[in-house]
């Protein structure tokens, strides 16, 4: 009862006019970068978090305006897979298997309007997941000390980018690239700046945010920059069709959006799994179950259309349970927001919830009321968003490039922050085209510190004694499932890989 009680305060922070409008806001503008192939979740969220701070927007409303843009982006990626073979970002790879074949059998609006289904199916229970999982969470957080939360930190940073990333090395070089740069400035215990090369701006440490728009919107800037692509993402009209799909397709896919919700919560609950890896294991499964008998999956079948959407979009709420009560985000985009938490002076992790319960429970009802605009705005609007595919990048880069300028030097005034950004920009470019992730470089710049200063004080408490690390259960515990979540990938990352890059040769072949 107390869980709903405070689900009940959460709706009556959400349901103000300020927090509706920048709801439905964020929705739009979140389906709109989702469908752009290229943008994705973690660079929509990036880009708009500048116009969150220059709005002048509080905790709430800011988490509010960035969550429905989460939110949105998950359900506008389906948009281009299915119209035009182009994943949106890659947890919406999959959707192109069975999404563009029923689309190219004249059955697009039917493929929209499912998937925008199953979005919605698997972002509703993923959301009740949250409520109840959360707390529960919290509560064994609460027996954490220095020496857990140093274990958990370990395990976010062995975990993160494990399958999606190219290998293991490329995401341990990220992630101590990540560290490395989270200790410049002052030793916050004895006061020695490290790193700042004799540069005064540089003794409160490098901005988060500043690194976060530069890595990720900025460097989308210049790979647009490199390869010049000026010409529109199709010009090509394509036929909606009918947009409400019949009752028995509703019915043969409900199991398989049941089904996939569960197996995609899951996935986004693990830290480091994240949306992608949610996509593929519902596919996965879904094709292994029904398709035996069927033979459909790949030719235009609705459960490959409902799996994939509802295994991503339930790994996206999932991801949002280690974020809010641990501190430890689970995947790129809650990265991003764990950033945005942490610059309104909010710590993520089981004092959140007794400490600003405004904050987690508006954010909370927010999303409930973000899934039903979604589903009320892309099956009518569907023209709109498609139209939406035939803006020319030459005319979408720069306004990018504008809102991140504009946006960081009106959070910190500072001329040097915008060179700051523009060398994270250049960095992010050059590690995209070597296919080093960034997420673990973001999550080492906002972790980097609480990790320093959890494993100091618990060589502290125990008068140096570093076997402290592995002195309880839940440490003990903890390192197991870091090694485990380390080795795993390795074993098999190259399968599920090769899987993910054979589904993206298939893909192409189709294209063709």
């Amino acid at each position: 009862m107390d869980t709903l009680s405070s689900l009940a305060d959460g709706f009556a922070i959400a349901l103000t006019w300020q927090n509706i409008l920048l709801a439905l806001l964020g929705c739009f503008l979140g389906t709109i970068m989702g469908a752009l192939p290229g943008l994705g979740p973690s660079n929509g969220v990036a880009i708009l978090i500048p116009l969150a701070f220059t709005l002048g927007l509080g905790a709430t409303p800011s988490l509010i305006l960035l969550t429905s843009v989460y939110y949105g982006a998950m359900y506008g990626g389906r948009i281009s897979s299915i119209l035009l073979n182009i994943p949106g970002d890659e947890p919406a790879m999959m959707t192109c298997l069975d999404g563009h074949p029923m689309a190219l059998k004249g059955m697009a609006g039917q493929a929209l309007s499912l998937s925008g289904l199953a979005s919605f199916v698997g972002s509703f229970f993923a959301t009740w997941g949250l409520i109840f999982l959360a707390p529960q969470l919290v509560k064994i957080a609460l027996l954490f000390g220095p020496a857990e939360y140093f274990a958990l930190f370990a395990l976010a940073f062995m975990t993160l980018g494990g399958v999606s990333s190219t290998n293991q090395a490329k995401s341990a070089f990220a992630a101590a690239l990540g560290l490395g740069l989270a200790m410049i400035g002052v030793d916050t215990q004895t006061g020695v700046p490290r790193f700042t090369f004799g540069e005064v701006h540089l003794y409160d440490g490098i901005d988060f945010l500043v690194a976060i728009v530069g890595l990720f919107a900025l460097s989308e800037v210049f790979i647009f920059l490199e390869h010049r692509h000026g010409s529109a993402s199709t010009n090509r009209k394509v036929e909606i069709g009918r947009l409400s799909p019949p009752m028995s397709m509703i019915k043969q896919t409900t199991p398989t959006m049941l089904r996939s919700t569960v197996l995609g919560f899951i996935a986004g609950v693990l830290p480091g799994a994240g949306a992608s890896l949610g996509s593929f294991i519902s596919y996965s499964f879904e094709k292994r179950l029904v398709d035996p008998q069927s033979k459909t999956f790949g030719k235009g079948d609705p459960r490959g259309v409902a799996a994939p959407e509802a295994g991503n979009n339930a790994a996206a709420g999932g991801a949002l349970v280690p974020m809010l009560a641990l501190g430890v985000p689970g995947s790129g985009t809650t990265a991003v927001l764990l950033a945005v938490l942490l610059s309104l002076n909010i710590t993520p992790g089981p004092l959140l919830f007794t400490q600003n319960p405004d904050v987690v429970w508006g954010l909370i009802a927010a999303l409930f009321i973000a899934n039903f605009m979604l589903l009320a705005m892309n099956i009518p609007m569907v023209g709109l968003f498609t139209r939406v595919l035939m803006v020319p990048p030459r005319i979408l880069m720069p306004i990018v490039a504008m809102v991140s300028f504009v946006g960081i030097y009106g959070i910190s005034g500072s001329s040097f922050d915008l060179l700051v950004m523009v060398g994270f920009g250049v960095m992010g470019w050059i590690l995209r085209k070597f296919d080093v992730p960034l997420v673990p470089i973001i999550l080492g710049t906002l972790l980097g510190n609480a990790m320093e200063s959890n494993l100091r004080r618990a060589i502290t408490i125990d008068n140096g004694n570093w076997f402290t690390l592995i002195d309880s259960p839940l440490a003990i515990t903890l390192w197991v499932i870091a090694i485990i979540g380390f080795i795993l990938p390795l074993i098999f990352g190259r399968k599920v890989k090769s899987q993910m890059s054979q589904r993206r040769d298939e893909e192409g072949s189709i294209k063709d």
